[in-house]
Protein backbone atom coordinates (compact mmCIF):
# COMPACT_ATOMS: atom_id res chain seq x y z
CA UNK A 1 0.00 0.00 0.00
CA UNK A 2 1.32 3.40 -0.83
CA UNK A 3 0.92 6.11 1.26
CA UNK A 4 -0.98 7.90 -1.30
CA UNK A 5 -3.66 5.00 -1.18
CA UNK A 6 -4.57 5.93 2.05
CA UNK A 7 -6.96 8.41 2.58
CA UNK A 8 -8.04 7.98 6.34
CA UNK A 9 -6.40 6.19 9.33
CA UNK A 10 -9.00 4.69 11.50
CA UNK A 11 -8.96 2.65 14.61
CA UNK A 12 -12.30 1.96 15.97
CA UNK A 13 -12.44 0.72 19.47
CA UNK A 14 -15.33 -1.54 19.98
CA UNK A 15 -16.74 -2.45 24.11
CA UNK A 16 -18.79 -5.23 25.16
CA UNK A 17 -20.95 -4.32 28.38
CA UNK A 18 -22.79 -6.33 30.54
CA UNK A 19 -25.46 -3.34 30.53
CA UNK A 20 -24.86 -2.10 26.77
CA UNK A 21 -28.38 -0.13 26.73
CA UNK A 22 -27.46 1.67 30.08
CA UNK A 23 -23.81 2.55 28.78
CA UNK A 24 -24.88 3.83 26.02
CA UNK A 25 -26.75 6.11 28.14
CA UNK A 26 -23.99 6.80 30.25
CA UNK A 27 -21.70 7.36 27.50
CA UNK A 28 -23.79 9.69 25.68
CA UNK A 29 -24.34 11.48 29.01
CA UNK A 30 -20.90 11.62 30.02
CA UNK A 31 -18.61 11.72 27.71
CA UNK A 32 -20.59 13.60 24.94
CA UNK A 33 -20.98 11.05 22.65
CA UNK A 34 -24.27 10.74 20.43
CA UNK A 35 -25.80 7.72 18.71
CA UNK A 36 -25.56 6.69 15.37
CA UNK A 37 -27.13 3.83 14.99
CA UNK A 38 -27.97 0.99 17.64
CA UNK A 39 -29.45 -2.55 16.59
CA UNK A 40 -31.31 -4.29 19.60
CA UNK A 41 -31.20 -7.61 19.61
CA UNK A 42 -33.41 -10.04 21.40
CA UNK A 43 -34.02 -9.77 25.39
CA UNK A 44 -33.06 -6.05 25.42
CA UNK A 45 -29.51 -7.04 23.79
CA UNK A 46 -27.71 -4.49 22.26
CA UNK A 47 -26.60 -6.57 18.78
CA UNK A 48 -24.30 -3.70 17.62
CA UNK A 49 -24.38 -0.12 18.21
CA UNK A 50 -22.05 2.58 16.69
CA UNK A 51 -21.59 6.32 19.08
CA UNK A 52 -19.74 9.05 17.72
CA UNK A 53 -18.03 11.96 18.86
CA UNK A 54 -17.47 14.35 16.82
CA UNK A 55 -15.46 13.05 13.48
CA UNK A 56 -14.58 9.58 15.16
CA UNK A 57 -16.50 6.86 16.63
CA UNK A 58 -17.16 3.62 19.04
CA UNK A 59 -18.37 0.30 18.55
CA UNK A 60 -20.44 -1.58 21.42
CA UNK A 61 -22.35 -4.23 22.06
CA UNK A 62 -23.88 -6.63 24.76
CA UNK A 63 -21.37 -8.84 26.42
CA UNK A 64 -21.54 -12.59 26.08
CA UNK A 65 -20.22 -15.75 25.16
CA UNK A 66 -20.78 -15.55 21.36
CA UNK A 67 -18.69 -17.87 19.49
CA UNK A 68 -17.46 -14.67 17.08
CA UNK A 69 -16.86 -12.36 20.07
CA UNK A 70 -16.65 -14.16 23.82
CA UNK A 71 -16.41 -11.23 26.14
CA UNK A 72 -16.46 -10.43 29.78
CA UNK A 73 -16.63 -6.71 31.05
CA UNK A 74 -13.62 -5.19 33.37
CA UNK A 75 -16.37 -5.31 36.26
CA UNK A 76 -16.90 -8.75 35.64
CA UNK A 77 -12.73 -9.45 35.03
CA UNK A 78 -11.81 -7.41 38.52
CA UNK A 79 -9.94 -4.84 36.44
CA UNK A 80 -8.67 -3.55 33.03
CA UNK A 81 -5.87 -4.21 30.53
CA UNK A 82 -6.09 -1.02 28.47
CA UNK A 83 -7.97 2.38 27.54
CA UNK A 84 -9.07 4.17 24.78
CA UNK A 85 -7.70 8.03 24.91
CA UNK A 86 -9.74 10.62 23.14
CA UNK A 87 -8.53 13.72 21.72
CA UNK A 88 -10.01 17.13 22.91
CA UNK A 89 -9.37 20.27 20.92
CA UNK A 90 -8.36 22.19 23.52
CA UNK A 91 -6.42 22.43 26.88
CA UNK A 92 -9.38 23.98 28.57
CA UNK A 93 -11.70 21.96 27.07
CA UNK A 94 -10.69 19.19 29.39
CA UNK A 95 -11.18 21.02 32.54
CA UNK A 96 -14.72 21.32 31.38
CA UNK A 97 -15.13 17.66 29.64
CA UNK A 98 -13.83 16.46 33.09
CA UNK A 99 -16.66 18.08 35.11
CA UNK A 100 -19.02 17.16 33.11
CA UNK A 101 -17.85 13.71 33.53
CA UNK A 102 -18.31 13.90 37.22
CA UNK A 103 -21.84 15.29 37.15
CA UNK A 104 -22.90 12.41 35.37
CA UNK A 105 -21.19 9.58 37.77
CA UNK A 106 -17.80 9.04 35.73
CA UNK A 107 -15.43 7.82 38.61
CA UNK A 108 -12.46 10.90 38.27
CA UNK A 109 -9.45 8.48 38.95
CA UNK A 110 -6.75 11.14 37.35
CA UNK A 111 -7.75 14.76 38.07
CA UNK A 112 -7.02 16.81 35.23
CA UNK A 113 -2.67 17.68 34.93
CA UNK A 114 -0.61 19.12 32.40
CA UNK A 115 2.02 16.41 31.97
CA UNK A 116 5.51 17.05 30.62
CA UNK A 117 5.46 15.80 27.04
CA UNK A 118 2.13 18.34 26.83
CA UNK A 119 -1.15 18.83 26.80
CA UNK A 120 -3.31 18.95 29.37
CA UNK A 121 -6.04 15.32 30.51
CA UNK A 122 -7.41 13.31 32.84
CA UNK A 123 -8.68 10.13 33.38
CA UNK A 124 -12.07 8.38 34.12
CA UNK A 125 -13.52 4.94 34.43
CA UNK A 126 -17.27 4.59 32.90
CA UNK A 127 -20.47 2.96 33.88
CA UNK A 128 -18.97 -0.50 33.81
CA UNK A 129 -14.66 0.05 34.53
CA UNK A 130 -13.73 0.37 31.31
CA UNK A 131 -10.67 2.92 31.22
CA UNK A 132 -10.71 6.52 29.58
CA UNK A 133 -8.90 9.04 29.06
CA UNK A 134 -9.66 12.69 27.53
CA UNK A 135 -6.97 15.25 26.50
CA UNK A 136 -5.52 17.83 24.43
CA UNK A 137 -2.36 16.06 23.56
CA UNK A 138 -2.28 14.63 19.81
CA UNK A 139 0.61 12.23 19.59
CA UNK A 140 1.91 13.32 15.79
CA UNK A 141 3.84 10.55 13.38
CA UNK A 142 7.44 11.67 12.74
CA UNK A 143 8.02 12.21 9.00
Amino acid sequence: MTESSITARAIIPTLRYDDAPRAIEFLCKAFGFERNAVYEGSEGRIDHAQLNLGANFIMLGSAGNEAGWPSKTPRALGGTTGGIYVVLERDEDVDAHCARARAAGATIIREPESPEYGGRNYGATDCEGYLWGFGSYRPETEE
